[in-house]
């Protein structure tokens, strides 16, 4: 089973510990300074699957809560305790330094599961699209970011993103269909 909702999470670090407790997608805030385009993402996985907020217990943790909230207000929210996210001989407060118990307690009071579905969007989709491996892929996939507000991706983190964000093959298709013809016109 995975969690249906996307978790928004401060860092590398903490996705890899969410990751090693429970079977769910996050979304890295990389810090206090958040940009719109992570809130755009942010919002567009709240319109989609639902978000949880995890950040550390402290004061950039819950700046970054707030900031959320704010522009995403139906957000829900787990919390660990200070004592429960301290690393060892008190060096640092973080979730990447809580017991995958904790973290699973935590979040077990707001998640919802859903059986795991394959995605429809295959690597060979983006092989043929252009989107990997080819000398447009980094310019096909940033305008395919922006069109479906998913962010910009690079080719090993694009197919998972289509993926978390549900997006359809039809909805590949025409947007594909759209860059490759504005290609074309540039011609």
């Amino acid at each position: 089973m995975k969690i249906k909702e996307v978790i928004v999470v401060e860092g590398k670090d903490d996705t890899a510990r969410i990751k090693s407790a429970v079977d769910a997608d996050t979304i890295e805030t990389n810090g206090s300074a958040i940009d719109e385009s992570v809130l755009e993402q942010i919002q567009h996985a709240q319109d989609k699957r639902g978000v949880i907020i995890f950040t550390d217990p402290d004061y950039p943790g819950e700046r970054i809560r707030h900031i959320v909230s704010q522009h995403i207000p139906a957000c829900k929210h787990a919390f660990l305790p200070k004592h429960r996210a301290r690393a060892k001989h008190d060096k640092g407060i973080g979730i990447e330094h809580a017991t995958i118990a904790d973290i699973q307690e935590a979040l077990s009071a707001v998640y919802e599961l859903v059986d795991i579905q394959e995605g429809e969007i295959a690597k060979a989709d983006l092989v043929n699209y252009g989107l990997i491996g080819g000398p447009k892929a980094a310019k096909r996939r940033e305008k395919l970011g922006l069109a479906l507000r998913i962010g910009k991706t690079n080719g090993k983190q694009l197919l998972k993103r289509l993926n978390m964000f549900h997006i359809t093959s039809h909805q590949l298709n025409e947007v594909m269909d759209q860059i490759i013809q504005e290609e074309r016109d540039e011609q």
